[in-house]
């Protein structure tokens, strides 16, 4: 309906400008993937995707406003899946927030090796696996979503990161994917799911890794909980801990999947070769570094 005679006119902005001026204002603040991310909070705010941007060539004054300050808390460092409220992990969304790591796309390259292992197992039971240090539940549920044959479960020790877990799982639930077991436990306990005892077929894991002394970006240091990140002075005290009690879950010949610093590749199969596991293989990222380890129990 026409505007009446004395009625203010709003005149929309164009959108590709903001974002242009957007990532602008994010590289002089250094964040890593400026156009990304100030492309991916202008889906956020309106409600599509990025490769859809396109389609909204204008935006109303408040729109632009609101992406502003957006913009402003990302040049803080406060992390994008913060702004955004989630992290993706295979073709499922997950929320997250302060008090929980955010699941990295380093992190998709295990979970794709995961599935192409259990693809490989015969079909004579539903396989069982586990995911140590699930946090937000990413590999988990990710598994269960793409594997809804699949028993999976998944432990978390920190108050803060398993609700997140449950969280994410109930939404999971609710969506229609097979529900995932939620155990609050210490990765290195050796009692860790006992009734699992020799019955699993994969474990997988992201564990605290980081070396102590490790310089690490503001979105890393001011907000992923330190919990979640260092793993003593070489970054390998969790992982040493917890391969006795991964061992015992795992039936004879089952496999585990380990994510690890770039600097510890050898270190991670290392401590696998000395726990008599057998195939160890180290895998790289996306940017070619050592990421994660992958080794099979001996079979009988």
């Amino acid at each position: 309906m026409p505007g009446r005679r004395g009625d203010p006119v709003i005149e929309r902005l164009p959108l590709r400008p903001l974002i242009v001026e957007a990532a602008a204002r994010l590289a002089e603040a250094g964040v890593g993937s400026p156009m990304p991310d100030a492309e991916s909070l202008a889906a956020h705010l309106l409600g599509t995707e990025r490769m859809r941007l396109a389609l909204i060539p204008m935006v109303e004054p408040e729109i632009a406003d609101r992406y502003r300050a957006l913009i402003e808390q990302r040049a803080a460092r406060i992390p994008l899946q913060h702004l955004t409220g989630t992290a993706a992990m295979g073709e499922i969304d997950l929320a997250v927030g302060p008090g929980v790591f955010v699941p990295r796309p380093e992190t998709e390259l295990l979970f794709a090796w995961a599935l192409a292992y259990l693809a490989t197992l015969p079909r004579d039971h539903a396989p069982i696996v586990v995911d140590l240090c699930t946090g937000s539940g990413a590999l988990a549920l990710a598994i269960a979503h793409a594997r809804p044959d699949a028993e999976v479960h998944a432990v978390e020790l920190d108050a803060d990161a398993f609700t997140w877990a449950r969280r994410n799982a109930d939404t999971r639930i609710a969506a229609g994917d097979t529900p995932v077991t939620l155990h609050a436990a210490d990765v290195t306990d050796p009692a860790l799911l006992t009734p699992l005892t020799g019955r699993v077929d994969l474990v997988v894991a992201n564990p605290p890794y980081i070396p102590e002394a490790a310089i690490l970006d503001p979105e890393v240091a001011d907000h992923d909980p330190h919990r979640a990140l260092f793993g003593g002075p070489d970054g390998l005290d969790v992982i040493r801990a917890m391969v006795a009690p991964l061992a015992r879950l795992l039936r004879p010949a089952g496999a585990t999947a380990i994510e690890h610093d770039d600097t510890n590749g050898g270190g991670v199969a290392a401590i696998l070769a000395a726990a008599d596991f057998v195939d160890i293989a180290e895998h790289p990222d996306l940017a070619g570094k050592p990421r994660f380890v992958v080794a099979r129990r001996r079979g009988l």
